[in-house]
């Protein structure tokens, strides 16, 4: 990660300079700036420039570290929604009466579309191709690619589970695991 200043040494926009040249060089590379230069046009220099963030040099080292963990959060998520391919590349697969479709992105229950968003279906993914374990709300996001509240994601369950219930009204595969997460119930446990 580079936290540059704008004023380096003699040059008064150095700082600019310096970040140009660090994204052209890296473009992943994590760049803040932390400067006494507080102007909107500095603000919007800076990140035009390919700067992640511009903090004033007023804040505190708490909300410095917050807004850096922010930005490495950003980051994994990115980057891991980058990989979607590798999943796509595998096979349709089947859970009793449940077929999804990964490279069609489609989920089907007894022999029905279930109508869900593609961040939907991840989560339904991530659910399924784990039964029984306790997935977290983090870990949701990571196979859905997002970075969102966890009130979002506990949404996206209650959707879900509700687009199901349009099909088959007795639907009761996904549980909620207080203070934890959510777990998919292995049908053939629930059927045998």
């Amino acid at each position: 990660m580079a936290l540059l200043d704008v004023g380096l040494q003699d040059e008064r926009d150095g700082g600019f300079k310096l970040c140009s040249d660090l994204r052209r060089l890296a473009p992943k590379l994590p760049i803040i700036f932390l400067t006494s230069r507080d102007d909107e046009i500095d603000r919007i220099s800076g990140l035009r420039l390919g700067a992640d963030d511009y903090i004033t040099k007023d804040a505190s080292i708490n909300f410095l570290m917050v807004r850096i963990e922010a930005l490495f959060h950003r980051i994994e998520v990115i980057t891991q929604s980058e990989l979607p391919e590798l999943k796509i590349q595998q096979d349709n697969s089947e859970f009793g009466p449940l077929r999804l479709d990964k490279k069609l992105l489609k989920a089907v229950w007894k022999n029905t579309p279930i109508d869900i968003t593609l961040t939907q279906f991840w989560m339904l993914c991530e659910l399924v191709d784990n039964p029984g374990e306790v997935k977290t709300c983090d870990k949701l996001m990571q196979a859905a690619h997002i970075c969102v509240e966890p009130n979002t994601i506990t949404a996206h369950i209650k959707t879900i589970r509700a687009r199901f219930r349009d099909i088959d009204s007795d639907f009761d595969c996904i549980k909620t695991e207080r203070s934890a997460g959510y777990r998919w119930l292995d049908i053939r446990l629930i059927t045998a």
